[in-house]
């Protein structure tokens, strides 16, 4: 029996982007259902869940940026590719603040599509290389507890919601501890070697990935800055010598 296909939900209000994007999507294998709105979306959510979503930004009535809150407040960390208009800047940044896995501006190519689809599914059930295996290893510090098999963290024993690339990030950290890491080194470790993600969107998940881990996210103990370089996995959370 074949290897159940992977489900992809598309919303977009505009009928021959769905139309193309589902064919294509199809084509490679994938389960996609098209979506016209935010409200079919959540109505589905209710009773089905796929694998990853493509959801636009502007759509009638709810906008992409208030669902995807909206899921993230509710702690779900299904992966989500956010589509935005011209490439605004602006708004991809808002996107991956509230918790959007990528992003992709408009117009494109499907298979720009389904390379990012791609890697954020990876991301999802592949840990990053270089990641040690034996035994589900567990990286503590402070009060998290971070399972690189399991791919979860608790915090003070509760379980905290995280997405995968928060967690292919915070993963990326761990493993390399008191060790300053560039936002170009970082982006190859948590996104590949291939991906576009600039070092300001980089900047954006870092302050994420704080928030889920800091006690007080705006001075970090654990995922310190190195100014004018990028960041440091600091475990102890105790300053660095400058």
């Amino acid at each position: 029996m074949g290897k159940t296909a992977q489900r992809i939900w598309v919303v977009d209000d505009d009928p021959e982007l769905r139309r193309l994007v589902g064919t294509y999507l199809t084509d490679l294998g994938y389960d996609v259902r098209c979506l016209s709105d935010g409200a079919q979306l959540m109505a589905r959510l209710e009773s089905q869940r796929p694998d990853l979503v493509v959801l636009d930004l502007m759509l009638p009535g709810d906008d992409g940026l208030s669902l995807l809150r909206r899921l993230r407040d509710q702690g779900d960390d299904m992966p989500v590719v956010m589509l935005t208009a011209k490439g605004d800047a602006v708004d991809r940044i808002i996107g991956l603040e509230q918790g959007a896995d990528d992003y992709l501006a408009k117009p494109f190519l499907p298979r720009e599509l389904s390379a990012r689809i791609d890697a954020v599914l990876r991301r999802r059930v592949a840990l990053p290389a270089g990641t040690p295996l034996a035994e589900g290893q567990q990286v503590c510090f402070g009060d998290n507890q971070l399972d690189l098999a399991a791919r979860s963290l608790l915090r003070g024993g509760e379980p905290v919601a995280i997405t995968s690339g928060e967690f292919s990030l915070l993963a990326a950290f761990v493993q390399h501890p008191h060790r300053p890491l560039s936002r170009e080194r970082l982006i190859e470790l948590a996104r590949g070697p291939d991906s576009e993600t600039d070092s300001r969107s980089m900047d954006v998940q870092v302050s994420r990935v704080r928030r889920l881990v800091e006690p007080d996210p705006a001075r970090p103990r654990y995922l310190q800055t190195v100014w004018g370089y990028g960041y440091v996995f600091v475990p102890d959370g105790q300053p660095r010598s400058r």
